[in-house]
């Protein structure tokens, strides 16, 4: 069995560092922005609608791309603070 690829990044230094794509497509330039997969994959997504031209008439063609990085849904998850901790959300008060 072939050994899984590990992911090189972390989650956080993922979404500091992680900036949208450039690509060209039939000569449109369009950018790809960063997305966190509900599957839990970190990538770039895409899904527009181009103009082809085909024979002198143009058609629309639907356009999904994914760039999804290699052994990004293995990492761990963010870790929600429990309540007591520092870094729990302070309680919200009810008026008397």
């Amino acid at each position: 069995m072939a050994k899984k690829t590990t992911c090189p990044i972390t989650r956080p230094e993922f979404r500091s560092n992680a900036r949208p794509l450039t690509i060209t497509i039939n000569g449109q330039q369009m950018e790809v922005p960063v997305k966190e997969f509900s599957t839990g994959s970190l990538g770039w997504y895409l899904n527009n609608k181009v103009g082809i031209d085909v024979g002198g008439t143009k058609v629309m063609v639907q356009m999904g791309l994914n760039f999804t990085i290699v052994g990004s849904k293995e990492l761990p998850m963010d870790q929600v603070a429990s309540a007591g901790t520092a870094e729990a959300a302070p309680a919200v008060e009810e008026a008397a």
